[in-house]
């Protein structure tokens, strides 16, 4: 079965390009840091502290540190309704490395889904800065931010959102439509991300012949067919049963460990904790920003209830490398 490439890019490379076979080096990158929250620019956190390498000349730490894949400050998002101004977010700043597993959580009304509205381009801020691999996105035009949602950030959402008169392969090959790509290049590329999936074999199922796991892993494979930078998942095992969702999770883990960054919203701790970093929000907020050491292995509990009670013609998720 195909997997994502281990080949990583060029970590200096500011602008974060996509759309090529060759941008699936993006996803193998090794987390490498943890998240800043110091009020610092990206370009100040990264210039400071030169220090000596082991030839005794000067090294600066922007060897040693990655550029983060996200990074904001002071960020503000101000709704007026009617005569009413809702602060939605108060003056968040953190960073997100590459390699990051991090759930957004909080309680309705806290701010993290106006702060992922944000992270993929969806709004604009009414203040503070967005950097997106090391571009400012956050005073970019309408069209500019289209680009950048296309080209830089995979969505996977709770409702799947998938076209029901189209085929798997055809929903998965979608965003390749609107950059342009060729109609060979896209059902080569789409049929890879299926297979990577788990769904190889059922390319030319519609979603009404699929399980609703199987059609959130159509919109894992839709999400990745561009090279992401980034992967964005909002609720994605909200419309799912538990079982489900443990192998959405162990799709989404595999992903990660070959070095995709990932970023999700969740308002369920168990969801969480297959995470290596959770950020709490409340009243627009953070309000906690921590690491997990030993977060929760979903293959490995789907292995255990395997060999517990075999599922009955059910799936195997397998990822292995290949080069899309």
């Amino acid at each position: 079965m195909a997997s994502i490439p281990p080949h990583p890019p060029d970590t200096t490379n500011t602008t974060g390009t996509t759309g090529t076979d060759t941008t699936t080096t993006a996803m193998a990158n090794k987390q490498n840091g943890t998240g800043r929250n110091d009020g610092q620019t990206p370009d100040a956190a990264l210039s400071t502290d030169v220090q000596q390498g082991e030839d005794g000349a000067p090294e600066n730490s922007v060897q040693k540190r990655r550029l983060p894949v996200i990074s904001v400050r002071s960020l503000t998002k101000t709704y007026l309704l009617g005569q009413t101004r809702v602060r939605a977010l108060r003056g968040v700043s953190l960073d997100i490395y590459p390699g990051e597993f991090v759930a957004i959580m909080g309680p309705s009304g806290s701010g993290k889904s106006t702060f992922m509205n944000l992270l993929g381009c969806l709004d604009r801020p009414t203040s503070g800065e967005y950097w997106l691999m090391g571009t400012a996105v956050s005073k970019m035009s309408p069209d500019q931010l289209a680009d950048v949602r296309n080209r830089k950030i995979g969505f996977v959402f709770q409702g799947f959102n998938l076209l029901s008169r189209s085929s798997a392969l055809d929903n998965t090959a979608l965003p390749m439509l609107y950059a342009g790509l060729p109609k060979e290049e896209q059902q080569r590329r789409a049929r890879r991300v299926l297979q990577l999936v788990g769904l190889g074999s059922r390319a030319h199922h519609k979603p009404s012949q699929l399980s609703g796991g199987q059609q959130q892993r159509v919109a894992i494979a839709r999400a990745l067919v561009n090279s992401p930078a980034l992967l964005l998942a909002d609720e994605p095992t909200g419309n799912l049963d538990s079982r489900t969702s443990v192998e959405i999770m162990a799709v989404l883990q595999a992903l990660n460990q070959y070095g995709l960054t990932i970023v999700l919203v969740t308002h369920e701790p168990d969801i969480a904790a297959y995470t290596n970093r959770q950020i709490h929000f409340r009243d627009g907020r953070i309000i906690s920003d921590e690491m997990l050491a030993q977060p929760r292995r979903a293959r490995a509990e789907l292995e255990v209830e395997a060999v517990a009670a075999p599922p009955a013609g059910g799936s195997t998720i397998e990822i292995r490398e290949e080069r899309l």
